[in-house]
């Protein structure tokens, strides 16, 4: 597994942990936990800035990115989309919409999204987040035409 496909999906795994437990426990401890628990010793030792980058980006924009997200999946209440979609949507928008698009251009943003989805989520997953990243792509590509 590519180390930033790891380190995504241990993210993931962490940000799941932080909101099942209604966000009471510290995120940087459960990452930690989680690397020492699923990512081979060296496998993420030049990925350490991207998943502190990343999970703080999350954290940071946490409000901004669940607006976006009832925003472009209307049909769905915020409330009623699974733990794992949310936080994959999450990851997938800040990237998206924060990461600097030479290190993160948007279709890969879009595709580790759908693959994290394909990896830990239901059978509708997929085709959900490629739904709502697509709907906010194209949001940002009209607005950068203008």
């Amino acid at each position: 597994m590519a180390s930033r496909h790891l380190a995504r999906s241990i993210i993931l795994q962490s940000l799941y942990e932080w909101d099942f437990f209604k966000e009471e426990k510290n995120l940087n401890e459960i990452i930690d936990r989680n690397i020492k628990a699923f990512a081979p010793a060296t496998s993420l030792i030049n990925e350490k800035e991207f998943v502190d980058k990343l999970s703080k980006g999350v954290l940071k924009n946490l409000k901004n990115i669940d607006k976006i997200i009832q925003t472009a999946a209307p049909e769905r209440p915020f409330s009623q989309i699974n733990f794992i979609d949310r936080n994959i949507l999450r990851i997938g928008l800040y990237e998206l919409l924060y990461q600097d698009k030479k290190e993160v251009p948007p279709k890969v943003a879009i595709n580790e999204a759908i693959e994290l989805a394909k990896n830990f989520s239901g059978e509708t997953s997929p085709k959900f987040i490629n739904g709502v990243l697509g709907t906010v792509y194209k949001q940002i590509e009209k607005e950068t035409e203008k």
